[in-house]
């Protein structure tokens, strides 16, 4: 191949914007249309409309759960569920997982809480947190709330 062979690539240069009427392009408008707030300064990036921008409304939006609680609330077990259990059986974290498909990491982390809700119809072993009143519920079937 040789030099005269080479085809020719024609690249125009970049228009300048903004430099004057020689400049090819549109003298006072320069790309930006004729008329409106966009063609006639600048405007931040954030800027909305007028209306309050996100930038000024997230405060709020972070205000609304800032006095929620740290630690996320326990995994609930009412008495009534034990009843599932056999009668003298012990009750303790595993079996419940096991037994009502909870995740154990959801366990380990929110841990677990026995409340007397519903009743109770046989005398367990519960080797679980209780509430007192869940606690004279067990030990009043004859079976025994070990914290």
């Amino acid at each position: 191949m040789k030099l005269h062979e080479l085809i020719s690539i024609v690249r125009r240069t970049k228009k300048r914007v903004g430099r004057g009427p020689g400049s090819g392009k549109g003298f006072h408008t320069t790309g930006r249309g004729q008329k409106g707030q966009k063609s006639r300064g600048k405007i931040p990036s954030w800027f909305e409309g007028g209306q309050l921008p996100l930038i000024r409304r997230t405060p709020f939006i972070k205000g609304k759960t800032r006095f929620g609680p740290l630690k996320p609330k326990p995994v609930i077990v009412t008495l009534t569920q034990l009843n599932r259990f056999a009668t003298g059986s012990t009750v303790d974290v595993e079996t419940i997982i096991k037994s009502y498909n909870i995740s154990p990491k959801a366990a380990a982390t929110c841990g677990m809480k026995l409340v007397a809700t519903g009743r109770l119809e046989k005398a367990l072993k519960v080797k679980l947190i209780m509430s007192a009143s869940a606690k004279k519920a067990i030990e009043s079937l004859k079976g025994s709330g070990l914290e």
